[in-house]
């Protein structure tokens, strides 16, 4: 069977080669984004001191969960169902979501998209918060910025839509960094192994189209005809075909259904 290139930051990406080697694919990791702590942990204590002040925390990924709650060790309780106040946590995902529950969040605080939504996105959180929100709400969406060489700090990065639907609805959407995303640094090695896999059958696994940019920055050049890509959310498919990838195909970004689409590939 063909390999599968996992391209998510590290700690992910190791979880996901060992989880696809258990359902038999061989999968080698070959991360583009590295994750790093944020420069400005004064916005990150300031957002905790403001708890209470929000409707809701909205957290774009796990990563974030984790930078968030990490800057401040004494608060998780915040979230605790036996805690003052209404503030809930909103996740994206079933992963962002168990994160969440794992940094001690109770379960009837946290909203998320169903299980069985399509897709596992901002629109579909949005689908199940928007009634949530009114005149006056504030919302922090706790997410990454992406590094600037050169500067002290990067600039938040992501995709306005949700702050726009939380403004439509009459309340204001705050942010804040709480990591760092990079482009990483190829060695020999992965540089090798990225080339062969332009073009020796491999299916590189993306989940986020930041992935897509880093590897076209780290390989310029690189002829993506013969090369071949599963995207979790038909944004990153579009990044992929952009980009020159000769086939994309498409899956929810869960093990089981990202599993079915590589087995139902290496089928034809």
């Amino acid at each position: 069977m063909p390999r599968v290139i996992v391209t998510r930051p590290e700690r992910e990406a190791l979880r996901w080669v060992r989880d696809l080697a258990a359902l038999g694919f061989d999968a080698k990791a070959l991360p583009l984004i590295e994750i790093a702590a944020t420069e400005q942990a004064d916005e990150l204590t300031r957002a905790w001191q403001q708890f209470d002040t929000y409707l809701a925390l909205m957290f774009v990924s796990g990563n974030a969960v984790t930078h968030f709650f990490a800057a401040a060790a004494a608060q998780p309780a915040a979230f605790a169902l036996s805690a003052p106040g209404q503030t809930r946590a909103w996740a994206t995902g079933p992963g962002t979501a168990r994160a969440l529950l794992r940094a001690g969040v109770a379960p009837e605080r946290l909203d998320a998209p169903a299980a069985d939504a399509g897709q596992f996105d901002s629109e579909a959180l949005w689908r199940q918060v928007a009634s949530q929100v009114h005149g006056g709400a504030r919302v922090l969406i706790v997410r990454g910025a992406d590094a600037t060489p050169g500067a002290a700090t990067g600039q938040g990065a992501g995709r306005e839509w949700f702050a726009n639907q939380v403004a439509a609805a009459g309340g204001r959407a705050d942010f804040v960094a709480a990591y760092q995303r990079r482009a990483p640094r190829f060695g020999l090695g992965e540089r090798e192994l990225a080339r062969q896999a332009a073009g020796d059958g491999s299916v590189w696994l993306f989940s986020s189209a930041q992935a897509l940019a880093n590897l076209g920055a780290s390989l310029p050049g690189q002829n993506w005809a013969g090369a071949r890509a599963l995207a979790t959310h038909p944004r990153i498919a579009q990044a992929a075909r952009d980009a020159g990838f000769g086939v994309v195909f498409e899956s929810r970004p869960t093990l089981p259904d990202v599993g079915a689409a590589l087995k139902q590939y290496f089928k034809t």
